[in-house]
């Protein structure tokens, strides 16, 4: 049993040993294939190297012959092109020469020419001092023979002709006026009665005072207040002047200020109503009243844009249009006055082609600083064209506040329209209150204006001033001279008189023979 154990023991050893043989054997053989195909597949890839090396050679041998053609064509192209350009060099450099021969010519036949016309002036020269001295010589024998001087042979040849000339300008002044006013004078009367027959306003009959009616005289007494205490508070509060006199259930409010005045008189009536009439209730009733007062100026001015159909004004500006219902001039309304203005203005803005709403912006804006005028030192006229700068206005505008009373020069029709609307709306019939003071001294003063002017013998300021009549001396005056001096008076009625509406200026020379028969 041994035996056989170590027997089997040596075969599993021999085996084992054999099985390493065989294996070690068949790596030894795999080894020596794969060593065998390495080498194979080295020796391809020389092959491959060795014919990719040699058809990089004759693709790089024929690229470089490729190159070296076009490299030797281009040359060829470039020295071709080269010869080109130095044969039209060489052609301009001929044509120059050829230039400069022809230029040289023509510089030296210049000369040549130049030198010529230097003898000729010369030769024109000595002609014309030949012919000076001839007439030097003539003018002196004429001057010898007329016993005149050349310088007083100029001056009556020219007052001759003064003379004649005043005449004729004179003559197509009076035609080219008469022609002017037959075309102007029915065209304008068209368009203006056109625009006033469009409008109608009011008569108007503002005044500088209010009257306020009580229930009884008993309430005279409560509203002097004992000592008068209460009449003081109000005067003082509101700045105007009561009148309490005799008149049976009534009291009268006196102030020059239109706001004021309405301030005052719904003060009172509120009082009046309530019965609670002392210092402090009045302050208190005043206090109301204002703020009541100022809110319906805002209205004022949001209606009359709204009349006008105007958008786009500051809030600011709006109000002060607003303040022109309490301001009166020649007891004329001011916004009733600048609404005229304005609608008549968009009349003739219309006829004319022109903005009707920048003209009706312009009319309604011509017074604005008589809004505030007794705030603001200054003209009304220059306070109003202030206003407008400030709030941003146009400039068509601020021309037309500026040249609407003649101060400034109008640079637009539209200014001109807005100067005549406020002539019309200014002079129509019960437009304004003048008292008889400042109408006679209208009337002196044209009558003057008449009167100082060389050949006039009388003067009559007729029509309630809209007309001057001057009768002029018919030995000093002849016909011609009558329309100079129309247009000389005139000319100094629109310089030195502020009047509203027009005035017509008729010059009146007669020659009257006398004889008595005994």
């Amino acid at each position: 049993m041994e035996g056989a154990l170590w027997f089997s023991i040596v075969q599993i050893v021999l085996g084992f040993i054999l099985g390493i043989a065989v294996i070690l054997l068949g790596f030894y053989v795999k080894n020596k294939k794969d060593q065998k195909k390495a080498e194979n597949i080295i020796e391809v890839a020389k092959k491959d190297a060795e014919k990719l090396k040699r058809d990089s050679l004759f693709e790089a041998k024929e690229e470089i012959h490729k190159l070296k053609l076009e490299a030797e064509k281009e040359v060829k192209e470039k020295k071709n092109e080269i010869k080109e350009s130095e044969e039209r060099l060489l052609q301009r450099e001929n044509n120059i020469d050829r230039r400069d021969v022809v230029i040289q010519n023509r510089e030296n036949n210049l000369e040549e020419r130049e030198n010529n016309l230097l003898l000729k002036q010369k030769e024109i020269q000595e002609e014309k001092d030949k012919m000076e001295e001839i007439s030097k010589r003539q003018l002196d024998e004429l001057e010898k023979i007329s016993k005149f001087t050349r310088q007083q042979a100029h001056d009556e040849i020219m007052k001759i002709v003064e003379e004649k000339m005043a005449n004729e300008i004179a003559t197509f002044i009076k035609d080219s006026e008469a022609e002017a006013k037959l075309e102007a004078n029915a065209k304008a009367k068209e368009m203006l009665v056109s625009s006033m027959q469009k409008y109608a306003a009011d008569v108007t009959n503002e005044l500088t005072v209010s009257v306020i009616n009580l229930p009884n005289d008993e309430m005279k007494g409560r509203i002097i207040g004992r000592e008068g205490r209460n009449v003081r508070t109000i005067e003082s509060v509101t700045g105007v002047d009561l009148i309490i006199d005799d008149t049976p259930e009534a009291i009268v409010i006196s102030s020059f200020d239109p706001l004021r005045r309405e301030i005052a008189r719904l003060t009172l009536e509120t009082l009046i109503k309530d019965g609670r009439i002392h210092p402090a209730r009045i302050e208190e009733v005043y206090d109301a009243t204002s703020k009541d007062v100022n809110q319906r100026i805002k209205e004022y001015g949001k209606d009359a844009m709204y009349q006008l159909g105007i958008s786009r004004m500051d809030p600011e500006l709006v109000e002060i249009v607003g303040k022109l219902h309490f301001r009166t001039s020649y007891g004329q309304n001011a916004l009733t006055h600048s609404l005229e203005v304005a609608y008549l203005s968009g009349i003739l803005a219309g006829e004319l082609g022109e903005n009707v709403q920048l003209a009706k912006r312009a009319g309604l804006l011509h017074d604005i600083g008589k809004a505030i005028d007794y705030e603001t030192e200054g003209s009304h006229v220059q306070i109003g064209v202030d206003l407008a700068k400030k709030y941003g206005e146009n400039e068509v505008v601020i021309n037309a506040i500026a040249s609407h009373h003649g101060d400034t020069n109008s640079t637009s029709i539209i200014s001109t329209i807005v100067a005549i609307a406020d002539t019309i709306s200014a002079s129509r019939p019960g437009a304004r209150n003048d008292s008889t003071e400042n109408y006679f001294q209208r009337l002196e003063q044209l009558e003057e204006i008449g009167n100082s002017i060389s050949g006039v013998d009388k003067t009559y300021a007729v029509q309630a001033g809209r007309e001057l009549r001057v009768m002029v001396k018919p030995e000093e005056v002849d016909d011609l001279t009558s329309h100079k001096i129309a247009r000389e008076i005139k000319e100094k009625i629109e310089s030195e008189m502020q009047y509203p509406g027009t005035i017509k200026v008729t010059v009146i020379r007669e020659t009257r023979a006398m004889e008595e028969a005994k």
